[in-house]
């Protein structure tokens, strides 16, 4: 089964907890913190496989999550990083964050790898906390949380011509002609239930790939037929091939389908039609075919096509398509990478980050910015140390000067994020 579109989760690993502990040994009085520093955990990290052409392996598991890191130990022991989580996608495969829709990374070529999530940094043990005035820190930090999102993965084929046109007007059997591709071949609608991919062996310059897109009918982009699922796989081409039934057979007519076509990539993506495209007037072989040959060309000329009169089942013609096709390439050489533009996961350095202050209408003052949220994460607040070095920190970045100015008084309650405190000077 050809599977191009998923959701699924994944999550970084947390990095592991500080340790608090101090050095014990015999004839030493009083031993200094020795508390070692948390592991950190495991990177998310997607890589293109060239094994792989289709997304089917993630029907079956939707969640992937990293490992965490270990906990800091004694003697100043650290915690053993998490292996990273490396996640295998097809080439072509677009990474998008769920929620917002945008691009976290587009993978296009063979190996190709991007950590999407970084896991959690690990805690730093009470070693690092004493001062001349401190000389035993009873706290150490918490390990960091790792994000987590739920992401689409889209595969968009690599491929550098697309075969356009409707059910049965010969694609399969021209890809069959051009390249080494063994499609199915049937005379009726929809034979073709997934895109087929082929290398043309050119004699003209270099040699380039081939998609057949199926299931392109009128309606496609609004859902109708096969066409809606595989209209990504035309964003990548660089040139499309319009094959046509020049013949007219079961009552259609040629351009009225050419028009057709071009109206659903247009309004599946306006820019599918700044490409070049080349008509190819299939099954010539037919009388009823040549009886349509002028009003075609006429068609073509007036609209800047090129056009190619071929049999494919016969393969006459097609050599001429193919030339056609490379010199197109040759001056337009780029591929086609959907940029980047999801940025959230890059994180900004806690002491850069501002807060906000919010009155309630029952007087809660709350609290939210993302450096008082990592203070919150990272500091062990339940011992009496810690929430010292927290309430520390509420006084360096200006917070509690914010709280006055908001006209907060003793005995007022604050929350940040999940914990209540009540102030107090």
């Amino acid at each position: 089964m050809f599977v191009d579109k998923v959701k699924i989760k994944i999550k970084g690993g947390d990095g592991g907890n500080g340790h608090v502990s101090f050095y014990r040994a015999k004839y030493v009085v009083n031993g200094g913190p020795d508390g070692g520093d948390g592991g950190k955990g495991g990177d998310i990290i997607f890589v293109a496989d060239t094994g792989l052409n289709t997304l089917m392996d993630f029907r079956y598991k939707r969640i992937f999550k990293a490992e965490n890191g270990d906990n800091g130990g004694k003697t100043n022991m650290s915690g053993k990083s998490a292996p990273n989580l490396v996640i295998k996608v097809p080439v072509g495969t677009i990474i998008r964050e769920a929620k917002s829709g945008k691009i976290m990374a587009d993978l296009t070529t063979a190996t190709e790898e991007k950590v999407i999530i970084k896991g959690g940094k690990g805690g730093k043990g009470n070693q690092h906390f004493a001062t001349p005035t401190r000389q035993a820190p009873r706290y150490a930090e918490r390990g960091r949380t790792a994000k987590e999102y739920e992401v689409i993965l889209e595969l968009k084929l690599i491929a550098d011509v697309g075969l356009v046109g409707f059910p049965n007007v010969g694609k399969s059997t021209f890809l069959s002609m051009a390249t080494n591709a063994n499609p199915k071949i049937a005379n009726y609608h929809f034979t073709t239930l997934a895109p087929n991919l082929g290398v043309v062996r050119s004699k003209w310059g270099e040699d380039f790939v081939m998609a057949d897109i199926p299931g392109l009918i009128e309606g496609a982009s609004e859902g109708v037929g096969l066409g809606h699922d595989f209209l990504r796989h035309v964003e990548r081409t660089k040139v499309f091939v319009h094959i046509v039934d020049a013949a007219g057979l079961e009552g259609s007519d040629p351009i009225d389908n050419i028009e057709k076509i071009n109206l659903e990539l247009e309004k599946y993506n306006p820019a599918l039609l700044d490409r070049p495209q080349v008509i190819v007037a299939n099954k010539m072989d037919i009388p009823e075919a040549e009886e349509n040959r002028a009003e075609i060309e006429e068609y073509c000329k007036d609209m800047g096509y090129s056009v190619f009169f071929v049999s494919a089942a016969s393969n006459q013609g097609i050599d001429g398509v193919l030339e056609a096709v490379s010199d197109i390439l040759k001056n337009y050489p780029e591929d086609i990478i959907f940029e980047e533009d999801f940025d959230e996961f890059v994180e900004a350095p806690i002491d850069s980050e501002p807060f906000t202050i919010t009155v309630g209408e029952d007087g809660l003052y709350t609290i939210e910015g993302v450096g008082i949220e990592k203070m919150v994460g990272n500091t062990s607040i339940d011992t009496e140390r810690g929430f010292a070095y927290f309430q520390k920190y509420l006084r360096d970045k200006g917070i509690i000067d914010a709280l006055e100015e908001k006209g907060i008084q003793e005995g007022d309650t604050v929350l940040i994020y999940d914990l209540y405190f009540d102030y107090f000077k």
